[in-house]
Order: structure tokens, then sequence, then C-alpha cells
């Protein structure tokens, strides 16, 4: 009994031992696994942001280059079409707007509106400008301004901004803004002489028609002027009373409707001539009452071509701003200019050569060196003005509370 040896410990200590390390790399796999897990989740917001940035970046440039492509087409049916164009551009953002701000009240069945967060009359100077800025921008097409050398006048935006709030504002510039303006003005000048002469012509044609290429730009620059100017009045609005742009599209576009009384006889004449360039449309896919439709309404297909694809593209830009720096959003914009400058020269043979090649070339390396210089100065900018907004805002409820 006494040999009888007993149990040994040691192999208990193993066990406990075996089950201990059990015990600690459990904690250790859970960890693991929650490491996974936290690793997918990081995954997807990733992969969501990408598939969100590539789709808005495909209807920014799918959007706004068809927008441009059924403009030049709508205006080289008839070159007088501007005034309704204009007209159905704001009808249609009205009316997209409307159940926004206009809601129905279930007891008395009366539409009433939104409550308003700025006034009526802070939208008044930005009607006038916004509208005029529209038809002069569509009617300078009348007065034989192509497409691409518009695409050019519009790019120097950025120029004009800097212009006006030296001249209004009395704000400085470092040299490499002033020399980004130089080149963007050298470059509009360079575009608007790019136009070429026909030799078919006599003189006194070409006289004329020099004539009224020269009311067009001038048309361009002063709608290109009151652009710069909406910009700074929705800056001081914005700044004052909050970032309610819908409210601002809204009321700015319901609001200039009013103003086409004035133009009823344009607006007729240009909705007669859309009724009467009708062509002839033909698919070996597609039925005979189907062509037939296409072939009576094509013009009216483009024209709501146009204003579809100014809401994508409009809401694409919107979209990328609340993503993106506005260095990026300036970028992406100015490439997509280009894309659409040389879609126009290709699928329209709109008039190319090389003086306009480089005035194209300088007014985008302008903007874009504008952009990159601006950068800085823009976070600093945006935030006194949100700030100085704030404050405004708190002195203007004191004194409703007073």
């Amino acid at each position: 009994m006494s040999d009888a040896k007993p149990v040994p410990r040691t192999d208990q200590n193993v066990a406990l031992k075996t089950i201990d390390i059990g015990k600690t790399d459990a904690p250790q796999t859970r960890s693991d696994a929650h490491a996974g897990r936290k690793q997918q989740g990081l995954l997807k917001p990733v992969a969501s942001s990408l598939v969100d940035f590539t789709l808005i970046l495909s209807l920014l440039f799918g959007g706004c280059c068809t927008n441009a492509w059924s403009y030049e087409h709508i205006l080289r049916m008839d070159s007088h079409l501007g005034t309704a164009l204009t007209f159905s551009q704001m009808c249609f953002i009205t009316l997209h707007s409307l159940p926004s701000f206009i809601h129905w009240d279930r007891h008395s069945c009366l539409p009433y509106a939104e409550r308003r967060h700025v006034p009526l009359r802070q939208w008044a100077a930005q009607v006038l400008v916004l509208t005029s800025s529209s038809l002069l921008n569509n009617w300078a097409f009348a007065f034989h301004v192509p497409l691409t050398v518009q695409i050019v006048f519009r790019s120097a935006g950025l120029a004009v901004a800097m212009l006006l709030g030296f001249l209004i504002f009395k704000r400085r510039y470092p040299a490499t803004q002033i020399v980004s303006l130089a080149v963007v003005s050298i470059g509009v000048l360079l575009a608007t002489l790019s136009r070429p002469t026909s030799s078919k012509s006599s003189d006194y044609e070409e006289a004329a028609l020099s004539a009224r290429y020269a009311l067009g730009i001038m048309m361009m620059t002063v709608s290109l002027l009151l652009t710069g100017i909406l910009g700074m009045l929705q800056e001081h609005t914005y700044s004052t009373y909050g970032p309610y742009w819908k409210e601002g599209v809204f009321y700015t576009h319901l609001l200039s409707l009013p103003l086409f009384l004035f133009l009823v006889p344009d607006v007729k004449y240009g909705f007669k001539s859309l009724s009467s360039h009708t062509q002839s449309w033909t698919s070996p896919t597609a039925g005979p009452w189907i062509s037939a439709i296409m072939s009576r309404y094509s013009p009216y297909i483009v024209l709501a071509t146009n204003l579809i694809t100014q809401l994508i593209c409009v809401s694409a830009v919107n979209q990328l701003t609340s993503r993106v720096t506005s260095v990026s959003t300036n970028l992406v914009l100015t490439a997509r200019k280009a894309l659409s400058l040389c879609f126009s020269v290709w699928w329209f043979g709109s008039g190319w050569n090389a003086q306009l090649s480089v005035g194209a070339g300088l007014v985008f390396i302008g903007s874009l060196l504008y952009t990159l210089v601006n950068s800085g100065s823009n976070i600093r900018t945006s935030t006194e003005s949100i700030a100085d907004g704030t404050s405004k805002r708190r002195k203007r409820a004191k004194r409703k509370t007073a």
C-alpha cells in the first residue's frame, strides 16, 4: 500500500495549463473575428463611397455633356429659339421644385407655402440678374457666336469673380492669381478673335457678320459679368440667412416667370419654330408608328432631353461639391468643359483652328492655376463667412426676442 504512488499533480497542472491556454486562446480568436468584422465594416463604406463617387462623375460628365449637345442641337435648328429655351428651363426647374415648397392642407384642401428663411426682397435682384444672364447667354448663338467660343467664355468665370471682388469689395490677391487672370484674359481674347472669315462673302457681308459677331461677344461679356454679380449676391444672402440654396433656386426661377410676359411673341415664335422642324426618323428595329412619333416630336424630345439633363448636371455638381473640396470640384468642371468643347467640335464640326485651340488652352490653364492657388484662401474665407453669418443671425434673433 505504501508503495502505491499517488496520481502525479503534474498531470493536473498540465490539464490546468491546457485549460488555461484554451481560455486564453478563445478571447484571441474572438478578437481576431472582431478585427475581421471591423475591417469588413470599414471596407463597406469605402466601397460605397467609391460607387457613389463613380455614379456622381458619370452623371456629371454624361448629364452635362448631353446637355451641351442638346443645347447646341436646339439652337442649330433655329438660332432665335433662345427665349423659348430660357422660358422652358425656368418653368421646368420651378415645377420640379414646387412639391418641396408648396403643401396641401388636409382640412381646407388649400395649398400653403412652406415658411421662408430668406425674405422675398433678397431674391428680387437675383431674379433680374439671373434672367438677364440666361437670356443674353441663349441669344448670343443667334449672333453667330459658336458654342466653342461660348464654352471658353464661361470658363473665365473665376477670373471675373476675382475682378469683381477687387473692384467692389476691394479684396487683395496674390501675384499668382493675378498672373492666372492675365492668362485667362489672353486666352479669351485669342478665342474671341479666332472667328474664321468666309472667302465667298463680299466685303459688305463680312462687315455685317463681324458687327453681329461683335454684338454677340458683348452679350456674352455682359452675361459673364452678370453671372459673377449673381454669385456675389448669393454669397451675401447665404452668409446672412444661411445656406438655403434650394429655396433660392425655387424662388429665383418662380419669380422670373412674370418677366416673360414682355417676351410672349418670342416665346410663341420659338415653339412654332420647334413644331416646324420635324425630320424623318427611321429605324429597322422600330415599328412605323414609333418612327412617325419620333419624326413628329423629335424637336420636343431634344428639348425635353435638354431640360432633364440640365437638372441631372446641376444635381451632380451639387452632390460633388458636398463630397469633395472646391479645388477638386473646379478641376472636374474644367475637365468637363474641355470634354464638351471637344465633343462639340467632333459631333457638329464647329469651327476649330489653331488660334481657338491656344485660347482655350490658356483659359483652362489659367482657371486651374487660379483654383489651385485659391484653395488655401478659400478655407479661411469660408470660415470667416460662416462665422460672420452666424453672428448676424444671432443678432437678428436677439432683436426679434427683444
